[in-house]
């Protein structure tokens, strides 16, 4: 009797093998193997990135970590992830896809992606998975990308700061740094903080607890238990490093800004979408959508945010220009990226339509 282990090595192989098989491929064309085995499993395609979902772990209240087994495709990918990257995952939702930037807690070099995914109120996709994600789930991968990553030589004393869901990529360097992956040339020494609600939603708690040589600081913002009291102060991160060499934080704007208010060089990464404010001497002109045959008056909205009041349904993930799924063809106008202020003045050029903002008549391939 086989074992699941043994069966999904079993459906692997075979999958390899009808994949690779040129015979296969001629006697199922014109449409290709890849038409067939998806029958099977979702996950059996040459076509896109996409990893299957072999491991459900709701280890705290207000969150899930799945592990998951890359495709032939998305393998290719990943093995260039670096701790701290991100990357796009597509999730089916009653019949529609969406598309969510996440980042993998995963050390350098694993065979498997790791997401741990905090439920966000009123988040789609995050409420969906954390309650209905299931061994067996296939999802889409896109890119990795990010530089919220450590150097190739890291400093010898680092700090690692994070808040919430933010704990991911700070893991994933974590690991990457005890596993010998990345080296500094000499011993290191780690100090962890991470701030959490309560205990209860500390994710990776036991495992932190574990790692004798690293000092790991916990700070329960909604409860009076933990080894810090209240939110950071440069008195929690004396209490974990005096002097380090290096600082990253990631997690909300708030954290990262109080970190960076007593270490202004710290590599930082947010996954909070800003707010913005709408310039009313931009608004005004005229938004055509050139593929819809739509045009509108601009209310100095975000692109992304007028298509999608004018009815539009364009692909969008992360809605803070990070993904890069929102991406469009500008044909025609100027618009400015909210995030980093540069005017695109250019015409036939790709813009992200979740920060861009239209400055006077704009035409988008939409």
């Amino acid at each position: 009797m086989f074992t699941n282990g043994t069966t999904q090595t079993l459906k692997r192989s075979l999958r390899d093998r009808l994949l690779q098989s040129t015979l296969v491929n001629v006697l199922t064309g014109p449409h290709g193997v890849d038409s067939y085995t998806e029958q099977v499993d979702r996950a059996w395609t040459q076509r896109e990135a996409r990893a299957t979902v072999i491991e459900v772990r709701r280890s705290t209240p207000r969150s899930v970590t799945l592990t998951l087994e890359p495709n032939a495709v998305c393998a290719q990918t990943w093995s260039q992830f670096r701790a701290g990257q991100h990357l796009n995952v597509t999730v089916e939702v009653d019949g529609r896809r969406h598309t969510r930037c996440y980042s993998p807690a995963n050390g350098e070099r694993s065979t498997h992606i790791e997401l741990t995914i905090g439920r966000h109120d009123g988040g789609r996709v995050s409420t969906f998975l954390c309650d209905h994600a299931y061994p067996g789930m296939v999802v889409g991968i896109g890119d990795i990308g990010g530089e919220f990553t450590l150097p190739e030589t890291p400093a010898r004393r680092i700090l690692l700061v994070s808040g919430g869901s933010g704990i991911t990529p700070v893991m994933a360097m974590l690991r990457s740094l005890r596993s010998g992956y990345i080296t500094a040339g000499g011993p290191l020494e780690i100090a962890f903080v991470h701030y959490a609600r309560s205990p209860e939603e500390a994710c990776y708690a036991d495992e932190l607890a574990a790692m004798a040589d690293v000092r790991v600081l916990h700070g329960y913002t909604r409860s009076g238990a933990g080894d810090l009291e209240g939110h950071v102060t440069q008195a929690h991160l004396s209490a974990a490093m005096h002097a380090p060499e290096a600082v990253y934080v990631c997690g909300p704007p708030a954290l990262v800004d109080a970190v960076r208010a007593h270490h202004p060089a710290a590599l930082a990464e947010t996954f909070v979408p800003p707010v913005f404010t709408i310039d009313a001497e931009s608004a005004g002109g005229a938004v055509r959508f050139t593929d819809s045959a739509l045009t509108i008056e601009d209310d100095g909205r975000p692109l992304l945010q007028q298509a999608e009041a004018a009815g539009l349904k364009p692909e969008s993930g992360c809605r803070m220009g990070i993904c890069h799924s929102c991406t469009r063809r500008k044909t025609k106008g100027a618009v400015k990226n909210l995030t980093t202020g540069v005017v695109s003045t250019t015409d036939d050029e790709d813009v992200q339509i979740c920060v861009s903002v239209p400055l006077g008549d704009v035409e988008l391939a939409l």
